[in-house]
């Protein structure tokens, strides 16, 4: 537990919430439910067992925070409990709940022991990956998905990384469940695109006999297509988004837009995933405020990016 003020505010608990949940107790001295309800607090952090953290702030000595977020939640009573995720107050309640109704608010955003643990594996594959193993980055990965397997992020990464790998039909059975979310979800459709794309390629035609049909008629865009599918499973995917450009140039249409699909997944698989959001929007603006986390642009992917405009547009 700790005491939040004007001086830690930024580092304890916007930033610190970047890192775990943090729930902001918000009492006075004066107020009689917050007895009651502070105490309980302090007994679920420990039973959460380091799940989230507790904060607490005397609205009394800091009044400037709690008229902020008394606005940014239409809340004029306390005690006033907010949970902070990812550096922004998320959601809240108000009043000295029982601790069924708190267990029952703290289990819609703290992770559960699985998902921590979870996590911790999916660090593991990142660090082992990095390190030029490969093979114990994807022995990571399931591990993690067998402790978190509702979790579409750690089973894309892992698509992804069995793709890399060459295990096309390994990366097709843990792509199932992702298959009804790829009509809404970008990054799903773009694995389901690129898993597509091997399965496609090992009854390809060879390159040579791909690049002699294409020289012999530059509107034979089954032949360019096929070569592209080629080059997203060999990964040479610049070379997959040139052939897809030439047919978008002749043909935007073409193949119910197969073209621009691909090519729109090549992008996105050459993206690097923003950060984790914040389980939810923040109900109201705040002038003290964390920083968002920025991905650096890839000037490659950038360039293509522009380029598919330019055509489309």
């Amino acid at each position: 537990m700790i005491d939040i003020t004007l001086q830690n505010f930024e580092s304890d608990l916007i930033t610190a919430s970047l890192q775990q949940p943090v729930l902001l107790d918000i009492w006075a001295p004066w107020c009689g439910p917050c007895k009651t309800l502070g105490p309980l607090l302090e007994k679920l952090e420990v039973a959460y067992a380091g799940r989230f953290t507790l904060a607490k702030l005397d609205s009394e000595a800091q009044p400037e925070i709690a008229g902020q977020l008394s606005q940014a939640f239409g809340v004029r009573s306390i005690p006033f409990c907010v949970m902070f995720l990812g550096g922004q107050p998320v959601d809240g309640f108000v009043g000295a709940l029982p601790e069924a109704q708190i267990r029952a608010f703290l289990d819609k955003h703290v992770p559960s022991t699985e998902a921590l643990a979870a996590e911790e594996e999916v660090q593991e594959a990142e660090q082992l990956a990095a390190g030029g193993d490969p093979e114990a980055a994807l022995a990571k990965l399931s591990e993690a998905l067998a402790l978190a397997p509702g979790d579409d992020a750690i089973r894309a990464d892992y698509v992804k990384r069995l793709l890399e790998a060459g295990r096309t039909d390994d990366a097709r059975r843990i792509y199932e469940p992702l298959v009804p979310k790829a009509i809404v979800d970008v990054r799903a459709a773009a694995l389901g695109l690129w898993l597509e794309a091997c399965e496609a390629a090992a009854h390809a035609r060879p390159v040579d006999a791909l690049n002699a049909a294409i020289a012999a008629n530059k509107r034979d865009f089954e032949a360019r297509f096929e070569l592209a599918q080629r080059h997203v499973a060999e990964q040479r995917y610049t070379e997959a988004m040139d052939e897809l450009l030439e047919i978008l140039m002749r043909d935007k249409a073409w193949g119910e837009e197969r073209a621009r699909k691909l090519y729109v997944a090549v992008l996105e698989i050459l993206t690097k995933p923003l950060p984790k959001p914040a389980a939810a929007e923040a109900k109201g603006t705040l002038e003290i405020a964390g920083r968002s986390a920025a991905v650096a642009s890839d000037p490659v992917v950038d360039g293509y990016r522009r380029k598919l405009s330019m055509v489309l547009f």
